[in-house]
């Protein structure tokens, strides 16, 4: 799973690492690199604990929402890649019918956003249910 991550720092050495879409989860290293590798292991500890208290991952939103965001105004954004599909189980293959051009217009939207079907429609799945 893909995680937006926003790098501050004071003296371009030490830097502060924030994960918008988990609220509570931070970290922070020396360079870019050790802030970086910092900000997964918290990632998956965060994501980790979520689950083990039976809480969902909230739902993520986009780069653009939280570059509108003034509390991140001067930061330095990533996207960090942490495997915490291992958390939620076993997927489970399905087979379903959508008309062809739904199907078209969600691999379209998936792949301007960088997302696979299969994982717009989880989440698409998902923003549903907690409406």
């Amino acid at each position: 799973m893909k995680f937006i991550v926003v790098l501050h720092t004071d003296d371009g050495q030490q830097y502060g690492v924030t994960v918008p879409d988990l609220p509570g989860c931070f970290s922070a290293g020396k360079g870019l690199d050790e802030a970086l590798e910092s900000v997964r292991e918290a990632i998956d500890f965060h994501v980790e604990t979520l689950i083990e208290d039976g809480a969902d991952i909230p739902a993520t939103n986009t780069l653009n929402a939280h570059q509108a965001n003034p509390d991140y105004a001067t930061g330095v954004w990533a996207l960090v890649d942490v495997p915490v599909e291992k958390y939620l189980g076993p997927a489970d293959k399905i087979n379903i019918t959508v008309p062809r051009m739904v199907l078209r217009r969600i691999d379209e939207y998936a792949k301007r956003h960088g997302q696979s079907r299969s994982g717009f429609m989880v989440e698409a799945a998902k923003a549903a249910m907690h409406a």
